[in-house]
């Protein structure tokens, strides 16, 4: 089967709302609403098939980029049609966001995920949850697990000399300078209470 990467349209919106929400159902990602996708198609990678007929999944699988700061942006949403897990789809999916974003201009790119060996082969290094940018946590509070969260962070440098180019708040864990203790103690006692 041909499958083409591809930047998202709006014709894609109620697709990648179905397959995101099939997995925030199964809680292993947040939902998203078709006027959140609407709003933020730019930011959007779907695979398809261009030969499939009307039996087919409309899209295969998706992928997005939520900018965190000028320097850093996060892959989010990333979903695979269930009948094509294990092949190898996922992968690209990543590889083309890590792409877009090189080409976008940033210095970083970071996930949150279940399945941080995944993002390892890929490339990715893990790092310390608590050291990325807080606007990530913007989403996070919204999320049901957010007080007993098992995701891993992970992030890939995408610069030459990543040490020159890194955002003071998204540096990976062994650096001495993670988030200022007013920045993230919020959110770090609010997390230890709920568990």
């Amino acid at each position: 089967m041909p499958i083409i990467i591809q930047p998202a349209e709006p014709v894609h919106v109620l697709s990648i709302t179905d397959l995101v929400n099939h997995f925030a159902a199964e809680n292993v990602m947040l939902p998203r609403t078709e006027e959140s996708v609407r709003q933020t198609i730019g930011d959007w990678l779907v695979a398809v098939d261009p030969d499939a007929g009307c039996s087919a999944p409309p899209i295969l699988a998706c992928g997005a980029l939520v900018p965190l700061t000028d320097t850093l942006v996060e892959l989010r949403s990333l979903a695979v049609h269930d009948s094509l897990h294990g092949k190898g789809l996922g992968g690209h999916m990543v590889l083309h966001l890590v792409q877009a974003a090189r080409e976008r201009g940033y210095h970083q790119i970071c996930a949150l995920t279940l399945r941080e060996n995944f993002f390892v082969r890929l490339g990715f290094e893990l790092i310390d949850r608590w050291s990325i940018s807080p606007k990530v946590w913007q989403a996070c509070i919204y999320c049901p697990k957010f007080h007993h969260c098992d995701e891993v962070a992970v992030m890939m440098n995408l610069v030459e000399a990543p040490h020159a180019a890194l955002h003071p708040l998204a540096r990976p864990a062994g650096w001495n300078a993670l988030l200022k203790w007013s920045e993230w103690q919020p959110l770090k006692l609010a997390y230890k209470q709920k568990q």
